[in-house]
């Protein structure tokens, strides 16, 4: 039986490195893609003078980069080897939660605060 789960975790842990580090890396690249957007329609924005959902579209991005995040982390879990790791894996865990229900919460603001300015935008691009 020991064998089993010797072989077993042999198997499973490279796949789940690999699998948490791909994650990262699509989080990586979703807010460096995220933010480039961002700062084009700042630009944009600047020179045309009109106003664009900059706040929103990098909140986005943000978000969505944080949901990938959070599945590497998950995935994490499998990989544990003592209680120090589960316990600063749940801190991370818990400070993403967070940051996503903030990202969330300002891009509901951004919304209502400024829904002429998703309408023009949405229309143009």
């Amino acid at each position: 039986m020991e064998n089993v789960v010797a072989q077993y975790k042999d198997f499973l842990f490279p796949i789940a490195e690999i699998a948490a580090s791909s994650l990262e890396l699509i989080g990586i690249i979703i807010i460096v893609i995220g933010s480039f957007r961002a700062l084009f329609l700042l630009i944009k924005s600047l020179i045309k003078k009109t106003p664009y959902r900059i706040v929103t579209d990098l909140g986005e991005a943000l978000s969505l980069a944080l949901e990938f995040k959070m599945g590497a982390e998950i995935i994490k879990t499998v990989v544990i080897h003592n209680l120090e790791e589960l316990a600063i894996l749940g801190v991370v865990i818990i400070i993403r939660a967070i940051l996503a229900f903030l990202i969330h919460w300002e891009i509901q603001t951004e919304e209502k605060d400024h829904p002429s300015i998703l309408k023009k935008s949405e229309k143009k691009d």
